[in-house]
């Protein structure tokens, strides 16, 4: 029975030529290495087997054997179903980790991408060409600036309502230090979201986003009497808090000047919804409980080094009320009843030790993200009612 099945090579057939002639002493060992490119070493080692066995030893003993790394069969149609079912939508280097982390199949990206091509499924992730663009590089220190921004998306794909997620990036390392899922992309959510990174981490030193109205206010409102005679616009509620708290804000004059927090939005847009229909995620507050346990996943993944090791977050001075600083104000004159409203929301001013009036005197009417509302009058709380419902998103109204 002959031991090898594949045909012979030119590449043979010249091997067993030249072992002829040097068996017949018509070529020397040295003439048959420089003839084939091998060392003299190993051409007395092809002598050897050729005396032994004949034409069959110049072919590779390798030939016609399946490589001991090969996949077997079973092992392709496995990966080519989950890449179907379970994990249908998932890209393919994120569906190479699931492979790994859950189903502990240890195969790599280039494994999984011929098996997938060969299969004749593509990656639904699609790639346009980059344009050339100067590279901005990142700070040196975490919380030097933080780029923040909403993405309106189907998150969950049909399954439940329709979200915004809110999200603040590091520029020095890429970290995702917080997100948030809305209903929709307001002030009353970047409130949370600002309030959450600094109880959690400190204070940043600046905020890189669009040119929201949320932000800034829009070039078409008109100015105030107040505002023409003090010869600058009055910020939004948000610019307020940053103004407050000694934030710097910068205003990017393009999605690209925001790069990464785009391309965080691609990336989520990609991975985290797989992973939410994978949770099988349907509502809004299941969403941001998911987020709980998908961030520290996400940044030990993809969070780096910064250039330096020291925090430019700032600690939160203990005289600070965030409470205050972190909502709705709304300057009002007191009525002859010593009440206060904003909208529907009414109240009434008791009698304390300090007056016994409040009528026609200049206060600020505050609501807080957790929906309570106070009334200050020099910085001083003089009025304070508890959120009836905690979980209710609050509204500014129109100034």
């Amino acid at each position: 029975m002959a031991k090898h099945t594949s045909p012979v090579t030119q590449k043979d057939k010249k091997r067993e030529f030249v072992l002829r002639d040097l068996d017949a002493h018509r070529m020397t060992a040295v003439e048959a290495a420089q003839s084939l490119g091998i060392t003299e070493r190993q051409v007395w080692r092809l002598l050897a087997a050729f005396r032994r066995e004949g034409a069959e030893a110049v072919v590779h003993g390798n030939r016609g054997r399946m490589p001991i790394q090969t996949l077997p069969p079973e092992m392709h149609q496995r990966i080519t179903e989950l890449a179907q079912t379970k994990y249908a939508g998932f890209n393919q280097a994120h569906f190479t980790e699931k492979l790994q982390t859950v189903e502990k199949i240890m195969v790599s990206r280039p494994t999984v991408w011929r098996i997938l091509r060969q299969s004749g499924i593509r990656s639904p992730q699609r790639h346009r060409r980059p344009k050339h663009r100067s590279r901005r590089e990142r700070r040196p220190r975490a919380g030097m600036l933080l780029q923040v921004d909403g993405s309106d998306h189907d998150w969950l794909q049909g399954r439940g309502p329709h979200l915004t997620l809110l999200g603040a990036v590091d520029d020095a390392t890429g970290e995702v230090v917080a997100t948030l899922f809305r209903n929709e992309e307001d002030t009353h959510g970047y409130m949370v979201l600002l309030q959450r990174i600094i109880l959690q981490r400190g204070i940043p030193l600046a905020l890189y986003a669009d040119g929201h109205s949320i932000f800034v206010r829009p070039p078409a409102d008109k100015e105030t009497i107040d505002e023409q005679l003090a010869g600058q616009r009055d910020p939004t509620q948000f610019g307020r808090i940053l103004n407050d708290l000694g934030i710097e804000m910068i205003t990017a004059l393009s999605p690209q000047a925001k790069g990464r927090i785009e391309r965080l939005w691609g990336t989520f847009q990609d991975r985290l919804v797989s992973e939410l229909r994978l949770a099988g995620v349907c509502t809004l507050d299941d969403a941001n409980q998911f987020l709980q346990s998908y961030l520290p996943t996400y940044n030990a993944r993809f969070a780096q080094s910064p250039a330096e090791t020291d925090s430019a977050y700032r600690p939160v001075p203990a005289k600070l009320d965030l409470t205050v600083i972190f909502s709705f104000q709304y300057s009002r004159i007191v009525a002859n009843d010593n009440t206060a409203h904003v909208g529907a929301s009414l109240m009434q001013i008791p009698a304390n030790t300090d007056r016994s009036s409040y009528a026609k005197a200049n206060i600020l009417f505050c609501v807080g993200v957790d929906g309570s509302t106070f009334i200050l009058h020099n910085g001083r709380r003089i009025a304070y009612m508890p959120p009836k419902n905690p979980k209710a998103d609050i509204r500014a109204e129109k100034r």
